[in-house]
């Protein structure tokens, strides 16, 4: 009888147990982050508005940093009851997951939920931050020579921006494999520079090998600067920031994407302006160079106003 009884008290707790896991799992429906310093959270069934507006019953941390509590200035919850806005002292990095632990709201004693943005949505974030808001040629002034060099025509740059984005692509997909599959699990991470320009050398001779003879005409209009992308810091840049951000291959893709595809843009901006200057009557100390510089410096003041840009 004692045996038949202990199995039957076991099975009770673990049953009482189980049922405040399912209880706790179904008090929220979905989250999302609201504006830059905000949590917004559905409920399942209108909550207690007392119990949802107190501070004190919300821990609020970044997945990664579990042990820095997010402090939280103001709570606004629906008349409904089923949702709470959670406003906090400083803005949140949106980009890392956050974790909320709720105690005593919703008849539940205590409930723990992730906030994160859409995975589809972080992807195109990351495009879009390359492709605009950090973009590398107008932001972060990388890649200038062979910038400068090849966008004095529309053609040339378009061909060159076409070019790198598939050597940027095809390079930093290798260096991920190398960097995922051999230098982490080897302890040489300290080897990814050099690593680096290995594989976009290897990528473009590939690449010069091939449009010497496809197209031989573009190759000519290149002239010198397709061998100085090998030299270009947007090559090395890219492969290092997702080395030090751990992107997987996906986010790495759409951050070789966004590259490619911003120099691509920041070229044919350019061309299109010079192929106007050199029509246009200007002093003679400004012509070629310094002239270009001018306008690569408004360009730059220009793409500042992406700064902040989110659109997921």
């Amino acid at each position: 009888m004692n045996r038949i009884t202990y199995t039957l008290l076991f099975f009770l707790v673990n049953l009482v147990g189980f049922a405040g896991v399912a209880q706790a799992a179904d008090l929220v429906t979905g989250t999302e982050f609201g504006a830059a310093n905000e949590i917004i959270v559905h409920f399942s069934k209108a909550v207690d508005k007392a119990e949802a507006a107190d501070p004190g019953r919300y821990i609020v941390f970044e997945e990664l940093d579990p042990d820095i509590r997010l402090e939280i200035e103001s709570i606004a919850v629906a008349d409904s009851g089923r949702e709470a806005v959670l406003t906090f002292a400083d803005p949140l990095n949106s980009h890392n997951t956050h974790i909320v632990n709720t105690i005593g709201i919703g008849g539940v004693e205590q409930a723990s939920f992730s906030v994160s943005k859409p995975y589809l949505g972080y992807l195109a974030s990351i495009l879009i931050a390359a492709l605009l808001i950090n973009n590398f040629v107008f932001t972060k002034y990388l890649g200038l020579c062979v910038f400068f060099g090849t966008s004095k025509r529309k053609d040339t740059a378009t061909g060159m921006g076409v070019v790198f984005t598939i050597v940027i692509v095809v390079a930093v997909s290798m260096a991920w494999v190398l960097y995922q599959y051999v230098l982490k699990p080897f302890h040489l991470d300290y080897l990814q520079i050099v690593v680096f320009i290995g594989l976009t050398s290897l990528t473009i001779q590939a690449v010069d090998t091939i449009l010497r003879k496809v197209n031989p005409i573009l190759f000519k209009s290149f002239g010198v600067f397709l061998v100085l992308v090998i030299a270009n810091c947007i090559i090395i840049a890219v492969p290092l920031l997702m080395a030090s951000n751990e992107y997987n291959y996906f986010e790495t893709l759409m951050l070789s994407l966004g590259a490619g595809f911003g120099f691509l843009l920041a070229l044919y901006l350019m061309s299109s302006v010079r192929e106007r200057i050199d029509l246009a009557r200007i002093p003679e100390s400004f012509k070629g160079l310094p002239i270009a510089f001018v306008v690569a410096g408004q360009f730059a003041m220009a793409f500042l106003g992406f700064s902040g840009l989110q659109l997921f």
